[in-house]
């Protein structure tokens, strides 16, 4: 998922499109959703100090994970998640960090934290849908588009949450509360390319007071980081 921050509204008359032009673009990773890919991160780190804190948060989070005795293999890959395809949770961290595209990661901030910094940041949090977009609110963003491939029916009561489906067939059997389909990337009907500039539109839409399916729908999920450790 991610969320852009203060917004400008610009249209460019020469080739018939809009312009977004976002303070900031922010990321929102769940550690436990990062696990194993880190020094793939760390690559993308705009300095040094942003690849050594990308580490710091990976390890910080096995730390709890010991301290507790558990095992998180318990939890992730989730249920669902086994039952979509995924069989490890590399397998899962690979695919949830390609969703913060290739662009360089300027900053890595705690949970709730306000950016210093423009353009892909990561925060610290949970894997808990809620939970993260409450975090990615409360540090400044407006706008959030949530990505699902299992159905997650969430909203939020203080920004608007734009739901884009992975895949058709979640898409058909939620036409009601799924903004976007983006499964028609897999079928073959359009490209990555397409799909992009209609999310993007989308964004301008909701942005200029269209209302999200989810908020029609009456969905406005809060929790918010709890004082004990969160999987």
């Amino acid at each position: 998922m991610w969320a852009p921050g203060g917004r400008k509204r610009a249209y460019d008359e020469s080739n018939d499109r809009f312009l977004l032009k976002s303070e900031y673009r922010r990321g929102s990773f769940g550690w436990a959703e990062l696990l194993g890919t880190e020094h793939i991160l760390k690559r993308r780190a705009v300095s040094e100090e942003v690849g050594r804190r990308i580490l710091d948060i990976a390890k910080a989070a096995e730390a709890r994970i010991n301290a507790m005795g558990v095992d998180i293999r318990g939890t992730e890959p989730s249920p669902g998640n086994i039952a979509g395809g995924l069989t490890t949770l590399e397998e899962k961290a690979l695919g949830a960090i390609r969703k913060g595209g290739t662009t360089s990661i300027k900053e890595v901030i705690d949970y709730a934290q306000k950016p210093s910094q423009k353009g892909l940041i990561i925060m610290d949090g949970p894997a808990h849908d809620v939970i993260s977009n409450i975090g990615m609110i409360a540090s400044g963003a407006q706008l959030i588009v949530f990505t699902t491939g299992r159905g997650t029916p969430v909203g939020s009561p203080v920004a608007p949450v734009i739901k884009v489906s992975s895949n058709s067939r979640l898409y058909n059997c939620m036409q009601d509360n799924i903004d976007i389909n983006a499964g028609t990337i897999l079928d073959g009907y359009e490209t990555i390319q397409n799909v992009g500039e209609k999310i993007f539109h989308e964004m301008i839409e909701v942005s200029s007071g269209k209302e999200t399916l989810a908020e029609t729908l009456g969905h406005c999920e809060f929790a918010i980081h709890p004082i004990g450790p969160t999987v």
